[in-house]
């Protein structure tokens, strides 16, 4: 099914676009990237939906272009508008290749360039609901990938047990595959902070979008065991995301809190400092790309608890950076961070340390631009 496909040759003049399904995400997670491209002597553009961070891209020296995108959507009509939009908008920028993220870009934003014979780089981050879960959606998202994924120079990969399920499948052909370290950390903006003296509580902290797959109610059911025995502090920072079919609505929040089990601190894009204020940072995922929040929390020394899942078990050691338990299971993840309150300040300070070295040595974002470095090399050397 490779009847989309045209052969093209690149310009001299080297235009790069980055294709994401929020501009937020392009701002908080790809701008490191970016720049080092632009140090390169690449052109870039981003394209995504509108959003608050467009005026920060722009600002940074970045061309926009507005897409609009439906990220929760299933709408096959929609869909099909999507593949026209992107075609239309391609067909226009004169793009020398194309870095695609998230399941949208990498479907309907692959689909289109490879009409258009335009080179792309895939990324993916992560599996999403929808492979969690065996469903209908499961079976498309499956077939359309087999299709799209034909296209691309490369497709980057964040752990290794996303990248058998895909070659298993016969999503991709491996050879064109690789593994990179997650989005990649700056050392600099998640330095080492020590823990405030505030309180004689331990605190825990989890990070995520406000839906179940990432193990909140687990969370809130381990505080609730270890609030009988110890004096604990928890907390949970992350936006609602509704219209997902496993979203935590506001009602429930609100009962927690009320309950007194938890704190929700709301969102906010100051995450670093949320980090700085706790012992240790919770993520009781059921599977993730490579988990973002739990490398910036090493880097900054905090001891972590985690899943031993795809995704997560890859940022710990476990009981040398911080403590693995079984996804789903609400007493190993409760036992887990009572590992982590009976440990003395100077062992959590240790550990903190010892994350910190895994990062700088297996997940800085010197090494993640290197990976991409190299794959557009391949392109336009061809």
């Amino acid at each position: 099914m490779v009847w989309f496909m045209k052969s093209r040759k690149t310009d001299t003049h080297k235009r790069i676009a980055i294709v994401i399904n929020t501009a937020w995400n392009i701002y908080n997670f790809r701008v490191g990237l970016l720049q080092a491209l632009q140090q390169e002597g690449y052109e870039i553009v981003v394209i995504a939906p509108r959003d608050a961070y467009v005026v920060a891209l722009e600002n940074l020296g970045f061309e926009y272009h507005e897409i609009t995108m439906n990220n929760k959507g299933t709408n096959p009509l929609e869909d099909v508008k999507l593949l026209w939009d992107f075609y239309r908008l391609y067909r226009g920028l004169k793009i020398d290749a194309l870095l695609h993220y998230t399941i949208k870009p990498n479907i309907y934003g692959t689909m289109a360039a490879g009409v258009l014979g335009i080179p792309v780089i895939s990324t993916i981050s992560g599996l999403g609901t929808v492979f969690l879960n065996h469903t209908f959606s499961f079976k498309i998202a499956r077939l359309l990938y087999g299709i799209a994924l034909k296209v691309p120079k490369k497709v980057f990969y964040q752990n290794s047990h996303d990248r058998d399920l895909f070659v298993s499948h016969g999503l991709v052909d491996k050879t064109k595959t690789a593994l990179l370290p997650g989005s990649g950390i700056d050392l600099k903006t998640f330095a080492p902070m020590d823990v405030p003296k505030k309180s004689t509580k331990i605190s825990f902290l989890l990070i995520a979008r406000l839906i179940k797959d990432k193990g909140i109610e687990e969370y809130v059911a381990a505080a609730r065991i270890l609030q009988k025995k110890y004096a604990i502090e928890c907390y949970i920072l992350g936006g609602y995301y509704e219209g997902n079919p496993t979203a935590i609505g506001k009602e429930q929040m609100q009962q927690w809190e009320e309950e007194g089990v938890i704190v929700y601190l709301g969102e906010s894009d100051e995450v670093a400092r949320h980090i700085a204020s706790v012992d240790c940072v919770v993520l009781p995922s059921y599977r993730e790309g490579l988990s973002r929040v739990l490398l910036e929390a090493a880097a900054m020394q905090r001891v972590i608890v985690t899943t031993d899942v795809p995704g997560c078990k890859e940022v710990v050691d476990d009981g040398v950076n911080g403590f693995l338990c079984e996804a789903k299971n609400v007493n190993a993840l409760a036992h887990a961070m009572q590992k982590v309150i009976t440990l003395s300040p100077e062992a959590r300070e240790e550990m903190g340390k010892k994350g910190r070295e895994k990062v700088a040595k297996s997940f800085d974002i010197s090494l993640v631009v290197e990976k991409y470095k190299e794959a557009l090399l391949g392109i336009f050397v061809e």
